[in-house]
């Protein structure tokens, strides 16, 4: 169910193409990068090759898992554009200012929520 976002259709369009290249990046990093690939490398078969294709793999997997997780936010970011629940703090339904929805637009929380949550308060 749609609902009435806060937000004027200009801001939301322009918050709506950032997430939108920002998802294309990441995806074609994910299907083309070979160290996101999430498959193991094949250097050779003796222990020197073994090992690095062991270090590399390590190494790579938390890029590629970041990567995953920023792409899960953008998508879950755009289904609540699409529902007219984007840019409202999950914790308090209160609208998240503008310049924080510019500056990290997957933002799900507003800075109050967040520092709570962060215990930074």
């Amino acid at each position: 169910m749609k609902t009435k976002s806060p937000f004027s259709e200009e801001f939301l369009t322009k918050i709506r193409s950032i997430l939108i290249s920002e998802k294309s990046k990441i995806e074609n990093e994910l299907n083309t990068s070979p160290d996101t690939t999430g498959q193991f490398p094949e250097y050779g078969d003796n222990m020197e090759d073994n090992a690095q294709e062991v270090t590399d793999y390590l190494s790579n997997k938390p890029v590629e898992m970041t990567l995953e997780k920023t792409l899960r936010d953008i998508n879950s970011s755009l289904k609540r554009l699409d529902d007219g629940k984007y840019g409202i703090c999950k914790y308090c339904d209160n609208p998240i200012q503008e310049n924080r929805l510019l500056a990290r637009p997957t933002s799900s929380s507003c800075v109050s929520c967040k520092k709570t949550l962060l215990d930074e308060i």
